[in-house]
């Protein structure tokens, strides 16, 4: 009796011993970091800055895989389907974690069932621009000319259903006008027809314009989150433009299969706040038009629980559908 005894808390505290070294030795080989985006993107920006510093200072290998299609949809569905381990993780945002269970008619992953949150990242605004030829000087005049022509002035965006599609909906809903949208595959070819002349406006994220408004050939109107963009300082939100309480950002955060080991999300989130807390970094992000912010799983989940009806309200107000 006594040797079984023996024998059994031998094999427990033998097992225990070997899962707290398995912990500690997490990652014991390169970690997968799923971008749901092409390479160049905003997504894809944040995701190498702070998986090189992870390697940088920590020595661990982190491998970004832009794994781009249906809205952010295909890489992040890899990702809710691959092992819980902790060795696939994904950098998801906005669009397709809080816009696209409500914009697509079957969505092959649930954004709060099928993962852990690690932690947010990083936000972004967006900003409304206009060419440096453009008679509109402010964001009076835009409202002012959709007022005295509705549906007459032209909004172009990256596409249908995008955040960036979405926050235009808002905007027109705060400021009581109705604008033609002219939904684009990216922003390449609306940043052309802009300048040429083709569309009036154009919702844009900061990084994708910053350097035609730096250079003159476009100009900034407001940016849409509540407090002025670090690297836009002169430009207004369109909260002190009249609009008050106007608040629209897309936000990035990080998130590992659900049952993922809560003490591998707890050293993931841990040593990823490390890094954001890091100057250079928070200098990459700031000058990509990003804020950093950090945080714990839960606060993440809570964001991430929150903005799915917050969004889905504004895609069902749009009428958007992808089937």
């Amino acid at each position: 009796m006594t040797f079984t005894v023996r024998s059994i808390l031998a094999l427990v505290l033998s097992g225990m011993s070997a899962l707290a070294s398995a912990q500690q030795a997490y990652p014991a080989k390169p970690i997968r970091l799923v971008v749901p985006f092409p390479p160049g993107g905003g997504t894809d920006i944040i995701a190498r800055v702070v998986g090189n510093k992870l390697t940088e200072t920590l020595k661990w290998t982190v491998i970004i895989d832009n794994r781009p299609g249906a809205g952010g949809n295909i890489g992040v569905d890899l990702v809710a389907k691959a092992k819980p381990d902790g060795y696939t993780i994904v950098l998801g945002q906005t669009s397709n974690l809080a816009v696209n269970p409500t914009l697509y008619t079957k969505l092959p992953y649930d954004p709060v069932k099928d993962f852990s949150p690690i932690g947010t990242v990083a936000d972004a605004p967006l900003v409304l621009v206009v060419a440096s030829t453009s008679r509109y000087k402010t964001l009076a005049d835009v409202v002012a000319a959709a007022r005295a022509k509705p549906g007459m002035v032209t909004l172009g965006t990256p596409g249908n259903g995008t955040v960036a599609h979405l926050t235009g909906e808002l905007f027109q809903k705060a400021a009581g006008i109705r604008l033609q949208h002219v939904p684009y595959k990216g922003s390449s070819q609306a940043i052309t027809d802009l300048i040429g002349g083709q569309i009036e406006v154009f919702m844009s994220s900061i990084p994708t314009a910053q350097s035609q408004i730096k250079t003159g050939t476009m100009r900034a109107l407001a940016v849409t989150s509540a407090q002025r963009a670090a690297d836009l300082p002169s430009v207004p939100t369109i909260n002190e433009s009249g609009y008050k309480g106007f608040d629209a950002r897309t936000w990035f955060g990080l998130l590992a299969p659900a049952g993922t080991p809560a003490p591998v999300i707890a050293r993931l989130n841990t040593e990823i706040n490390k890094v954001l807390a890091m100057p250079e970094v928070r200098k990459k992000i700031t000058v990509e038009g990003g804020n950093v912010l950090g945080g714990s799983p839960d606060q993440f989940g809570t964001l991430i629980k929150a903005e799915i009806p917050r969004w889905g309200q504004v895609v069902r107000d749009s009428g958007a559908k992808v089937d």
